[in-house]
């Protein structure tokens, strides 16, 4: 039996322009872009901006969200 890949350790600096999958879609939004990143006075990633591909609606997110597989998945699924 195979084991699964383990999932390389998620880049702040590269999420720009990345795509997420919502694991739970809420309003019919389910795929998502990083459209902008949020940083902090040191200049360190804090969270980030997904438009929502089909509304075009915007949300600030803790960028480490992402992280959780139970919520997020990346690329579009």
């Amino acid at each position: 039996m195979r084991q699964p890949l383990a999932k390389r350790p998620l880049n702040a600096e590269k999420l720009l322009l990345s795509k997420w999958t919502a694991v739970t879609p809420r309003n019919k939004e389910k795929h998502f872009l990083v459209t902008q990143l949020l940083r902090d006075e040191a200049g360190h990633v804090v969270g980030c901006l997904l438009e929502a591909v089909l509304s075009k609606n915007e949300y600030p997110l803790d960028w480490r969200i992402l992280k959780d597989t139970g919520q997020w998945l990346q690329g579009w699924h």
